[in-house]
């Protein structure tokens, strides 16, 4: 990033990307200022995007080492999405959490982690509200007096959820009866008929009764609700969602039983996305080569491995950013200290002695630190990321700018403790280093 666009970057988004670093944690937005080697996924990443709004549906999995930026990436893309108007849920795969094979709770999740340009998760409900928002605006227009406004929104409704209402009839009828405890001024219901259209489950039994809807929503009810959502977007100006699906990999540590279930559940949505069910959909799922190669992963369901077969046996150079595949190439020495001096810059703009920084913290030392903390972590820079910036910045930059008298070269000696690794990091490099502990 050039010192000039540095500068002209607000001081929110500044902070906002700075003390995440700061954490040792991606920052949830800001990644454009640090999407340094993503430019050769933008022109077919934009298409796919531009596609889905247009009420297409897209499936793409991205593979990774750890390290490889597979966060960075999906965040990355989700605020390329935004800027297009996509809401967007992140959803970590998880055993406990949020396993894969119940799609009834990866659809909870995702109403759990719904955001848009505007609002952040939860924005279920005011997704719900400017779509009953624009069906009146819908309906005034076409003539409808404040008399019969109720009854022309509630016909709208039927029109608008029509194909989803198919498969997934309680969809509608949860919206029906959202609208008309609002309109009692009966808060208490409304939020828990709002709370069972997300997916939650033990919703009281006198809300759900008295909106019309019955039991938990399952497993294949998900998808219909899931349809039923892209509309209620689509119609309240969002033209699409990107759905990122993270750490799938998990799933190579699960029971067989389990495993089977959720390669098989994962197998079916993709199959539901090309079907053309989801239009405005884009669903990404992120995981190690591992996953997607070996046989604890992909390859323990051939029709899976199949769908997602992609030949990655040329120079990545020449790698397809249109496949249903894409892989990140990792760090290099060389594109950590790029993305550090990046770092330095974006501090500097908004420090209180950005010429100090500057000239002690200098592409050299920036080299020379990318240099220890790979050598810290046996080599393995590409395991390094996360662990280099939030040294470069808690370590290095806030003291060059707090403390006149501080020189990293004479005043600061590279530490890494255990305490400091988070587990994958540990099991990557335990065997190549002894930490200082």
């Amino acid at each position: 990033m050039s010192t000039a666009r540095s500068s002209q970057i607000s001081a929110a988004r500044r902070r906002g990307v700075i003390d995440a670093l700061r954490r040792g944690a991606v920052p949830e937005s800001g990644l454009d200022l640090l999407a340094t080697g993503l430019d050769r996924f933008e022109v077919a990443l934009d298409a796919e995007l531009d596609a889905a709004a247009s009420g297409g549906s897209v499936f793409k999995a991205v593979r990774g080492e750890y390290g490889s930026g597979k966060t960075f990436f999906t965040r990355w893309l989700g605020e390329r999405a935004k800027r297009r108007n996509f809401a967007v849920a992140e959803i970590q795969i998880s055993e406990t959490e949020t396993p894969l094979h119940r799609l009834e709770t990866v659809y909870r999740r995702l109403t759990e982690r719904l955001t848009t340009a505007s609002f952040p998760p939860s924005a279920l409900r005011p997704v719900v509200d400017a779509w009953f928002y624009a069906l009146e605006e819908d309906a005034l227009a076409a003539g409808a007096s404040e008399e019969d406004l109720a009854d022309e929104v509630d016909r709208l409704l039927t029109a608008r959820l029509a194909e989803v209402s198919r498969k997934a009839s309680m969809f509608a009828t949860a919206l029906r009866g959202y609208r008309t405890a609002l309109t009692a001024g009966d808060e208490t219901t409304a939020a828990a008929v709002l709370a069972w259209l997300g997916g939650q489950p033990h919703v009281a039994a006198a809300a759900r009764h008295g909106a019309g809807v019955r039991g938990d929503l399952d497993h294949f009810g998900a998808l219909g609700f899931l349809q039923g959502l892209l509309t209620v977007l689509r119609d309240c100006g969002h033209p699409g969602l990107l759905v990122v699906l993270d750490e799938v990999e998990t799933l190579q540590r699960v029971r067989s039983d389990v495993r089977d279930k959720a390669l098989n559940a994962l197998r079916q949505l993709i199959d539901e996305v090309h079907s053309g069910r989801f239009p405005g959909l884009y669903l990404v799922i992120t995981g190690t080569p591992a996953f997607y190669d070996g046989r604890q992963g992909v390859q323990r369901l051939a029709p899976l491995a199949q769908r997602l077969a992609t030949d990655f046996t040329t120079d990545p150079r020449f790698d397809n950013p249109r496949a249903v595949q894409v892989r990140l190439p990792g760090f290099t020495l060389e594109s950590l200290t790029g993305l550090g001096i990046t770092i330095r810059d974006l501090y500097a703009a908004g420090a209180d002695a950005p010429e100090r920084i500057k000239a002690l913290a200098d592409d050299a030392y920036i080299a020379d630190l990318a240099r220890a903390v790979g050598g810290a972590l046996g080599g393995k820079v590409g395991v390094a990321p996360r662990l280099f910036l939030k040294k470069l910045v808690g370590d290095v930059l806030d003291r060059i700018d707090q403390f006149p008298d501080f020189d990293p070269r004479e005043h600061y000696e590279l530490t890494v403790s255990g305490t400091e690794l988070t587990d994958v990091e540990r099991n990557l490099t335990a065997d190549d280093i002894d930490l200082d502990v």
